[in-house]
């Protein structure tokens, strides 16, 4: 079509060229001056159809054009058999059309299914702009917070007035719990979510998942777990001392009956003695372990302050220098940063790291090279972690999550709530302790602060 379309164009600008040429001749002489207004109308009528040629082009073409910006696919270009350009380029428009047709056809058809798919997920789908005015949300999200129809934040304060509050600044955090009350009561969600430009709306897309069975389920584990600690430590205290009862009783009765006071001799009078010894000492491990029990669940709220971790982790390492001074085993303090700063109660991180150093020296007693890191710095969501990695015999995979279970341990003179304990610390300055181990390689505890 461009090649035809181009020669229309020249012959037509040569027909135009040739009669202005012709006028010019014609008025140079008198005998002409009839031929000379002949061809001015020849030139007028030439230079009429030419625009009126190219109308008839650039019309179909911001036709077509105007139809596709309004999304407007229903037009037809009816063919021409006196024009075989304009016939052309009516055909072609038609194919565009029919591809564009075609394209929008299967975004629809896509457009569909994902929105099938997002009604079916199991996890709530919500997307509102930057008013609050809610775009799309899926029927799991709104049976979530019993909602029949849901199409600004501001009807979230007939759920819950936090959540209501909330909801709105979500996307400033990236994740978080959220804890609100429901018609079926209190519902603990978890919330992950992103931001995304569309048509120059800024948007904001959440995905919401109840967890209150996953929570119920852990919790119950925990409870199992910490269950089966507490009778095999109160067993271990208490079937001696049942038994060793039952011997001393033994020797002051004689068939259901007490013996008389002359049959009482010096040998049962020792080993009375030593028994009621031995039953003191149960009775003091079974307080001590008690003690423990209340030490862990009544711990004080944190006095946070700002504390420079560089200077935190030299002063461990003095410590620890000062209280194990033939020590073979090397301490050393790596930091990316001098400026790193924590808010965080000193006296209780410094428990933590206390406890870690020497969990790290005990794993490396019968290790030859033995070796501990104190590292701080930065983790790839700019978190301060700071880590006590040693390269002793590791532990377990089957052990990991076990290790922080109250009164858990596998050592012969632990009592099994270092770890635990240390976890509730940096749960209380809303941080976490972690722990990673390849055996025979290293074991490597992380505490890691949100702020």
């Amino acid at each position: 079509m461009s090649h035809s379309f181009l020669f229309n164009i020249i012959s037509r600008l040569i027909l135009i060229v040739a009669t202005s040429v012709g006028i010019g001749w014609a008025f140079t002489s008198e005998q002409h001056a009839f031929a000379g207004i002949g061809l001015c109308l020849l030139l007028v009528i030439l230079i009429s159809n030419l625009i009126q040629y190219q109308n008839r082009v650039n019309e179909r073409i911001s036709y077509f054009f105007e139809a596709v910006k309004n999304e407007d696919f229903s037009l037809a270009f009816p063919s021409h058999k006196n024009d075989r350009i304009i016939q052309e380029l009516n055909q072609h428009l038609a194919e565009v059309n029919e591809q564009i047709q075609r394209i929008q056809l299967t975004q629809h058809q896509q457009e569909q299914y994902f929105r099938a798919l997002i009604e079916h997920v199991g996890t709530g789908i919500l997307t509102y702009d930057d008013r609050g005015f809610v775009i799309h949300a899926n029927r799991s999200l709104k049976n979530l917070f019993g909602l029949e129809q849901f199409t600004h934040l501001q009807q979230l304060e007939k759920v819950d007035h936090q959540l209501a509050q909330l909801l709105p600044q979500i996307h400033q955090h990236g994740q978080r719990l959220v804890t609100f009350n429901g018609k079926q009561g209190k519902v603990n969600i978890s919330i992950k979510s992103s931001t995304f430009k569309n048509k120059e709306k800024n948007l904001v897309l959440l995905s919401v998942q109840d967890i209150n069975r996953e929570l119920d389920e852990k919790e119950l584990d925990s409870w199992m777990r910490l269950i089966r600690v507490l009778t095999h430590e109160i067993m271990n205290s208490i079937a001696p001392v049942t038994s060793l009862s039952e011997s001393l009783s033994s020797y002051f009765q004689k068939e259901g009956q007490p013996i008389a006071p002359e049959q009482i001799n010096e040998k049962i009078i020792g080993t009375t003695i030593r028994g009621l010894d031995i039953i003191k000492e149960q009775g003091r491990g079974l307080i001590s372990f008690v003690e423990s029990y209340r030490k862990l669940t009544r711990l004080p709220n944190p006095n946070k302050q700002p504390i420079e971790v560089d200077g935190l982790l030299q002063k461990m390492h003095l410590l620890y220098k000062a209280q194990n001074q033939d020590d073979k085993i090397h301490l050393e303090v790596n930091t990316t940063s001098n400026d790193l700063i924590i808010h965080a109660d000193e006296k209780m991180i410094n428990q933590v790291l206390l406890n870690l150093v020497k969990n790290s020296r005990e794993a490396l007693a019968e290790t030859e090279s033995g070796k501990i890191e104190m590292l701080a710095g930065r983790n790839k969501k700019g978190q301060i972690e700071i880590c006590v990695k040693d390269n002793g015999p590791g532990i377990p995979a089957e052990l990991l999550d076990e290790i922080f279970v109250p009164f858990f341990t596998t050592r012969e003179n632990g009592n099994g709530i270092g770890l635990s304990l240390s976890r509730q610390i940096l749960r209380l300055h809303g941080g976490s302790l972690n722990v990673r181990s390849v055996p025979n390689k290293e074991t490597v505890f992380c505490l890691l602060f949100n702020d």
